[in-house]
């Protein structure tokens, strides 16, 4: 009897150190995460790239819904299904974004993250709208454990430094801990039409100089949790009437004034290092002398943002299934105009497989250089790999994806 609950005794003191191990193991490796520098980043991105399969490197372009990897399943999004491998195994998509009807509490959704990581051969993206107000995907729900914040107009007025930093260190340190690494905020839209039905209080403020100080401070502190945060929605929907879930929508700002009021939120998101901007599906025809989404504009996504606003990060679309998409393309054109733009991540194909597929062509026909793909994996990985989503000590730098 003794000789047994000295067994005992014993087991339950190697499981103990081996938790302790674990634990340890895990704050290494972010540690070393953080600690390694852009060079280093910038080579093992390219080194990672430079061994995948183009269907690999193509699957890591796309950002879905579950509904996406299982469309059969239209009751049950709770947890990781059969049909959502092998989705996953045939377009190694390269993120997923949940919604409110994929959470029922802070338990069910861990497990559901991590059966979406296990089931991912390249670590995902795993995104959420978590603004605050209307737009709190995971606060509106109490069992979720996360703090739920007022709408931003009223952060806005009525928050100072301090809270703004509390804000972005509580809620990416408590989105972090479900295994979130991606936030789709903070919206940096100044707005400038009170009208506005689009935006309205997810907006920070009319003034520009003040969003710009609110951006700053939020991208700084959420990504010190180690969460990618997102600045939306790019060049600025601030002005519209319309919404561009709805249909299409135009902005009669001119060059000029964006770049006065609309682009300097972004441009101090970008100064803050953050890693990734959405982009509006909004129309600058007085901009682009074209009636064209800004998602499916070279001008605005290569020449303005990239090179005159100097943004190397993540460029990712608005959903790509809302109506100023669908109403006049197809998934497949609308995907394939979207790299070719410059966009890197495409988010919410309207039909992933028709999306997917369209790329697949574009490449092999020469509509789109492999090359190109590159620059947006590229970019891909390099964030997974700073926020340690993808962990140093990687085999993806031995095995090919």
């Amino acid at each position: 009897m003794k000789r047994r609950i000295l067994s005992l005794v014993l087991i339950f003191i190697m499981l103990f150190c081996a938790g302790c191990q674990s634990k340890d193991k895990k704050e290494k490796t972010a540690a070393r995460t953080e600690d390694l520098d852009e060079a280093t980043l910038e080579g093992m991105s390219e080194d990672i790239t430079k061994d995948l399969s183009l269907e690999t490197k193509i699957g890591q372009l796309f950002m879905v819904p579950l509904y996406s990897l299982d469309e059969g399943d239209t009751k049950n999004q709770q947890k990781i299904t059969s049909q959502m491998k092998k989705t996953m195994k045939q377009y190694k998509m390269g993120g997923v974004v949940l919604f409110s009807k994929n959470m029922t509490d802070a338990g069910q959704t861990k497990e559901l993250i991590s059966g979406l990581q296990d089931a991912s051969r390249i670590p995902l993206f795993v995104s959420v709208d978590e603004e605050g107000g209307s737009v709190a995907r995971v606060s509106s729900n109490e069992k979720m454990g996360v703090t739920h914040y007022p709408a931003a107009r009223e952060i806005g007025e009525t928050y100072n430094e301090d809270q703004l930093e509390e804000m972005g260190k509580t809620q990416s340190s408590q989105l972090k801990k479900l295994g979130f690494n991606m936030n789709l905020a903070p919206v940096a839209d100044v707005l400038t039409n009170e009208s506005n039905t689009e935006i309205g209080d997810r907006s920070f403020g009319s003034d520009a100089g003040d969003v710009s100080d609110i951006i700053s401070t939020l991208v700084t502190s959420m990504q010190k949790q180690q969460i990618s945060a997102v600045l939306k929605h790019f060049p600025g929907s601030g002005e519209t009437w319309g919404d561009t879930h709805r249909g299409s929508a135009e902005a009669e700002q001119t060059i000029q004034t964006l770049r006065k009021i609309d682009f300097k939120p972004f441009e101090a998101g970008i100064d803050a290092d953050v890693d990734a901007v959405m982009v509006s599906h909004l129309m600058l025809s007085n901009v682009t002398d074209e009636r064209e989404p800004s998602t499916l504009s070279k001008r605005v996504v290569t020449d303005i943002l990239r090179n005159e606003l100097e943004f190397d990060g993540v460029v990712m679309t608005d959903a790509m299934n809302m109506k100023a998409i669908t109403d006049d393309y197809s998934a497949g054109e609308a995907a394939v105009k979207a790299l070719q733009a410059g966009v890197d991540v495409i988010l919410m194909p309207d039909d992933l497989a028709e999306a997917y597929k369209a790329v697949k062509k574009a490449v092999d026909n020469g509509e789109i250089k492999e090359s190109r793909i590159d620059e947006s994996v590229e970019r891909i990985i390099y964030t997974k790999l700073k926020r340690g989503v993808i962990p140093p000590d990687t085999d993806l730098l031995k095995d090919n994806g």
